[in-house]
């Protein structure tokens, strides 16, 4: 298996280099009849583009997708939909002092043992822009699970030690326009002041930050996922795992979970459902 393809029955292979001529997506398995076009996957695209924050990358890249296969007049085929996106910004010269030095933190160098050769001028496939391709793909997923009431909302939990405050977050009704309208995608304002400052101060030191994002989904029906080898999180963790610098994920209360006894984080029941949501929704 060459790792580039992930899903069984709707399934994702995403190609291209960070400074290649183009990167993108195929998608096999998206159901025939589905209203889909440019539009519909750019608002995706235009979200995780480089913006002029301070905490965006200083390359920029338009993200113009084109759909180059598996929809006409406007609906899906139920062939696979073959997606593009052409890079317009790759500078590789700023990589050249790069050639001969492996980054740390990168896949320099394990790209290297493993094939013997690397592709030094922004990283290849292991560059952050391969998430680009897997956001396209995304903006199709989220029109399929939308018709089953399903809905996925992802923001800001924290960057380096700034952590958001539950108690300032908007209601449910109101997440989804606060964390969009945020410049960092963070539903707390107060908490998004303090992180800019923080990246504004790192920056200028020519460092990083690490952050934490929380994912929420709603209105799935009970049941998804398989026994054993093929459980929900299992297949949820392996898929974020598998984006360049993720080293952890946690279901529901997580790591948290193991410095408590079991009465404090089971959830019980009543007859309305589920008291507590301790295991994230999913047993």
């Amino acid at each position: 298996m060459s790792g580039n393809t992930i899903g069984s029955i709707f399934r994702v292979t995403t190609w291209g280099e960070s400074h290649g001529p183009a990167l993108g997506a195929v998608v096999d398995g998206c159901p025939a009849g589905l209203s889909l076009n440019e539009s519909d996957i750019q608002q995706a695209l235009d979200r995780r583009k480089p913006s002029n924050s301070v905490s965006s990358t200083t390359r920029k890249e338009g993200d113009k997708v084109e759909i180059l296969s598996g929809v006409f007049e406007g609906k899906t085929t139920g062939t696979p939909v073959s997606l593009i996106i052409r890079n317009v910004d790759a500078k590789s010269s700023s990589y050249d002092e790069l050639k001969d030095v492996f980054r740390p933190g990168q896949g320099d160098f394990t790209y290297l043992q493993k094939y013997g050769i690397r592709d030094w001028k922004g990283g290849g496939r292991a560059s952050g822009r391969e998430t680009a391709a897997r956001v396209a793909a995304g903006a199709i997923a989220a029109k399929i699970i939308a018709r089953s009431g399903i809905d996925v909302i992802a923001y800001t939990h924290a960057i380096g030690s700034i952590v958001i405050d539950r108690n300032r977050m908007p209601s449910d009704k109101n997440l989804r326009k606060s964390v969009l309208e945020n410049s960092l995608f963070c539903p707390d304002a107060q908490a998004t002041a303090a992180m800019e400052k923080k990246i504004a101060v790192v920056r200028k030191k020519g460092d990083s930050l690490g952050g934490v994002v929380e994912i929420v989904a709603s209105g799935c029906p009970a049941g998804l996922g398989e026994p054993v080898f093929d459980k929900m999180d299992a297949d949820l963790a392996k898929a974020l795992m598998s984006i360049g610098s993720v080293k952890a994920v946690e279901i529901g209360d997580g790591m948290e979970v193991a410095g408590k006894i079991g009465s404090e984080v089971n959830d019980q029941m009543d007859k309305k459902g589920f008291k507590t949501n301790h295991a994230g929704g999913i047993l």
